[in-house]
């Protein structure tokens, strides 16, 4: 089964790279482009028998591995 981890910073951590990409707009003419924050998609394969035990995986691997709690968010969705 196909799912999908959304990873991304928790509000009010300082996101620098979105700071870079959006002073990088603002300097192509698109000064309407304000608080961009960078996340992350892990798209991944698990053997599982349905959905709900597909996602706990998923979050399972993110606590693990793809995600920093402390500074980070995360969601999972089954994909297609």
């Amino acid at each position: 089964m196909k799912i999908r981890v959304f990873v991304s910073l928790k509000d009010g951590v300082l996101d620098p790279q979105g700071k870079a990409v959006e002073h990088a707009l603002h300097s192509l003419g698109f000064e309407g482009a304000a608080d961009v924050r960078i996340s992350r998609v892990v798209d991944l394969q698990v053997k599982a028998d349905n959905a709900e035990e597909a996602k706990v995986k998923g979050a399972e691997m993110a606590r693990a591995l793809l995600a920093n709690e402390v500074i980070e968010d995360f969601h999972v969705e089954v994909a297609g």
